[in-house]
């Protein structure tokens, strides 16, 4: 069931290129920090499976470094990170912080499945160089590929109430 965000759609902005690559370098942190992990996690399931021994000479011997099953983990632990953040929240860690959401453009959040195309397309925008983050500058919705190949938007959300920019000395406010 998609959860309804409680402000009106047609009211937030469209999220900024800048704001959507500060985000991404904020979760690129967090993303690395789940691979290593996930990683570790397998490894030590993999040297319990067949034996210290055998691991040993089998990583000695390089024959671990290209592991499929390895590669399919950490890309489905990446797909449930994001895909998460995105179908509960709207929100991932980094875009918590850059004050960004993604949503349907009803306002609602968005489904597993709209999860799982924004996260490809993202590959794809990506090996082609970023141009599928740069269409936003063109477009005249300003939506990006995944953007538009998932059917959802990244809007700005407002600043929270008690969190506005503040000009303060000293216990003097003044205003604006």
């Amino acid at each position: 069931m998609p959860r309804r965000f409680p402000e009106a759609p047609d009211s937030l902005p469209a999220a900024g290129l800048l704001r959507r690559f500060l985000a991404m370098v904020y979760d690129g942190l967090i993303c690395i920090a789940l691979l290593m992990v996930v990683t570790e996690i397998y490894n030590t399931i993999y040297q319990l499976s067949v034996g210290a021994d055998r691991y040993k000479v089998l990583f000695e011997s390089g024959a671990t470094t290209h592991d499929p099953l390895l590669t399919s983990v950490l890309f489905i632990s990446l797909y449930l990170f994001f895909a998460y953040f995105w179908t509960r929240t709207g929100q991932t860690l980094g875009m918590q912080v850059w004050l960004i959401r993604t949503q349907n453009p009803d306002g609602s959040s968005i489904s597993w499945l709209q999860a799982l195309l924004r996260f490809m397309m993202g590959f794809v925008s990506w090996g082609a160089v970023g141009l599928g983050y740069l269409w936003q500058l063109v477009d005249r919705k300003h939506q990006t590929w995944t953007d538009r190949f998932s059917e959802s938007i990244v809007v700005r959300l407002p600043r929270p109430y008690g969190n506005k920019d503040k000009t303060e000395t000293k216990g003097e406010t003044t205003t604006e």
